[in-house]
């Protein structure tokens, strides 16, 4: 009995070094995911857990962004902690999406370039987005467009297309993922996009950008100078 008095004083302790280091702002990432678990799993050791994540997907946005099943097949995660993890995520992307209706979305590069990268860092297929802006190039919308395999996703220039008359964007930019880590643009990528680009400059919406998340990077066709 003594024994167990012990062990919960020091897991209490612990827990309360990680929420004061956190207002010190002292904690290593690793450490934010395990004070954000210890909320959703108040009576356990949530350590182990928290570096078994990290180590295997590598960071905050991964993790957040993986899938539910993913997350759900992790030792000791159990399903109502991966959806909290959901829920969190989708929280990121709901105050995102609203910042990006009331400023231009290159406003702030580094909250479009988080963004993206939550939206699908973790997925495991290809999934194809248009966010279609405005004149400001604040969004209108952002739609999957499609949804594909490991390492290929269509697109379907009509719909897009219609989509942008039908809202009266005036801009466009495609984000897609490679589930295969550190893997950029492909021929195929830049020859649908160039050849999108030439329709929607025929009816005045610009293709302003292409990016692909892949291995926790987003990579731009605008700044690899591809879109020429």
């Amino acid at each position: 009995m003594a024994d167990k008095k012990l062990d919960l004083s020091l897991h209490v302790g612990h827990r309360e070094r990680l929420r004061q280091n956190f207002l010190d702002d002292k904690l290593a990432n690793y450490e934010l995911l395990e004070l954000l678990l210890s909320y959703a799993i108040p009576r356990r050791d949530v350590r182990p857990l928290a570096r078994m994540l990290y180590s295997k997907f590598g960071g905050i946005f991964p993790i957040l962004s993986a899938p539910l099943d993913e997350l759900c097949r992790i030792p000791g995660m159990g399903k109502n902690t991966a959806i909290f993890l959901k829920v969190i995520q989708k929280i990121f992307l709901v105050g995102y999406q609203m910042e990006s209706t009331d400023v231009p979305i290159f406003h702030t590069p580094e909250q479009f370039n988080n963004y993206c990268k939550l939206l699908l860092g973790g997925k495991g297929v290809e999934e194809m987005h248009i966010l279609y802006l405005d004149s400001d190039r604040r969004l209108l919308e952002d739609e999957m467009h499609s949804r594909g395999t490991i390492d290929y996703t269509t697109l379907y220039e009509r719909e897009i297309i219609g989509r942008a008359i039908t809202l009266g964007a005036k801009f466009i930019i495609l984000v897609h993922n490679h589930p295969k880590a550190q893997t950029s643009f492909s021929k195929e990528d830049v020859q649908i996009t160039v050849e999108l680009k030439n329709k929607l400059d025929a009816i005045g919406v610009i293709l302003h950008d292409h990016c692909v998340v892949s291995g926790g990077i987003l990579y731009s066709m605008r700044d690899l100078m591809l879109l020429q």
